[in-house]
């Protein structure tokens, strides 16, 4: 079959392919240590789930406009507003289907064959092959993990090439839970705009972040607003990730050419989803404080019990909820990559991770610790069996 070319330029995303695997041996009743998914286990707030079924009851079930509904596309200016201080306005936002949908509506609509679109590495999965999608080219940025993965402006200016047309910047990141130091942001941001390149800001994580850090947006400093993308989601920060609502804010004509994009692909982001974001957005996020709390917990005791595993290395993560340990020790010709080695874990062990080279990363794993710490505890154990056992094999 002869497929088009910006089909076969792309992968199927690698943890989608993990966790179709993992859920093939949990319906055959296999026991699980789990640290694929990226999202929260904690359940959808209850008003904002009753939001939802008012929306059910009241019959609002038809088309919306494309960019979404006006009172959410206002709330999503007023709370951004209100967490960050930015200044937008409705006609410049959008309202999509998850946060992923915005980046893709963007890319879409900015990027060309012959444009370059920088990326720091370790990267979020669906970065370089939604750039591949447009016909641009994704150029990684590697960042050090001695300075706890944090993107520098001035590794940003010596990437920057004639065709620059855009760099990513996720912080808090995924996977490494990497936190760019907000003078650092702005810093990066006038190097962008020197060279009149635009920044987009993936804040999908924005409200998970460690050791009594703020949530920081871009956006927030005075006269930024023409060069930056602000990508954002309802999935992490409210425990909404099967609902799928996320936005963008951008200058006006950005958002016209994704709404011209996404009204002849999805249409509008479900209506009853976009009722439950807008009672999201206007109500209490008391649940969001108590996730940051808990994940807090997970974060320390995984970090411990990594660092414990000899040959093991790990990053203290200052936002998000995944640790991205070093696990180059104990690759070798049995187990030649990471790749290799989070199927033997999930072979031998039932131990569910995602490899560091889907994130651009070699010699390291993604352990999402979004998850009890009963079984952060058992993954653990399992973790530290599985290298015992190799070494003793070698």
């Amino acid at each position: 079959m002869q497929l088009a070319a910006r089909v076969n330029r792309i992968s199927i995303s690698p943890t989608a392919s993990v966790l179709a695997a993992a859920e093939r041996l949990r319906s055959q009743g296999v026991d699980l240590a789990d640290f694929g998914p990226g999202e929260p286990d904690f359940p959808t707030p209850e008003h904002i789930v009753r939001a939802a079924i008012r929306a059910l009851e009241q019959g609002k079930t038809k088309y919306t406009p494309v960019a979404g509904i006006g009172p959410l596309r206002e709330a999503i200016c007023k709370w951004h507003a209100g967490q960050f201080g930015s200044s937008y306005t409705v006609p410049e936002t959008i309202v999509t289907v998850g946060g992923k949908h915005a980046i893709f509506n963007a890319f879409c609509s900015l990027l060309s064959a012959g444009d370059e679109v920088l990326i720091p590495a370790p990267y979020w999965v669906s970065y370089p092959d939604m750039v591949l999608y447009t016909g641009a080219t994704p150029v990684p940025i590697m960042t050090d993990p001695k300075d706890g993965f944090r993107l520098r402006a001035s590794q940003v200016e010596k990437a920057i090439t004639a065709k620059t047309k855009l760099l990513i910047v996720n912080s808090p990141s995924n996977p490494s839970g990497a936190v760019v130091p907000d003078d650092e942001f702005v810093k990066i941001y006038e190097v962008c705009r020197a060279k009149n390149i635009w920044l987009m800001t993936d804040e999908c994580y924005s409200h998970f972040v460690y050791g009594g850090g703020k949530p920081f947006s871009l956006a927030s400093v005075p006269g930024t607003k023409p060069n930056i993308i602000v990508a954002g989601s309802l999935s992490k920060t409210f425990a909404m990730t099967g609902w799928r609502v996320g936005y963008a804010l951008a200058p006006e004509p950005l958002i016209s050419a994704m709404t011209k994009t996404q009204s002849q692909s999805t249409s509008n982001p479900t209506s009853i989803a976009q009722y439950a974001a807008l009672e999201a957005l206007t109500g209490s996020m008391d649940s969001v404080t108590a996730m940051l709390a808990e994940y807090s917990r997970r974060r320390d005791r995984i970090v411990a019990g990594l660092r414990a595993i000899p040959g093991v290395t790990c990053v203290e993560p200052g936002g998000a909820f995944y640790a991205f340990p070093s696990i180059a020790a104990h690759l070798g010709s049995g187990i030649p990559d990471s790749t290799a080695l989070s199927k033997l874990l999930l072979e031998r062990q039932h131990l569910v991770v995602v490899a560091g080279d889907a994130f651009g990363t070699p010699g390291y794993i993604r352990l999402s610790y979004a998850t009890s710490m009963e079984r952060i505890d058992e993954g653990l154990r399992r973790l530290a069996k599985f290298f015992s056992m190799a070494e003793t094999a070698a």
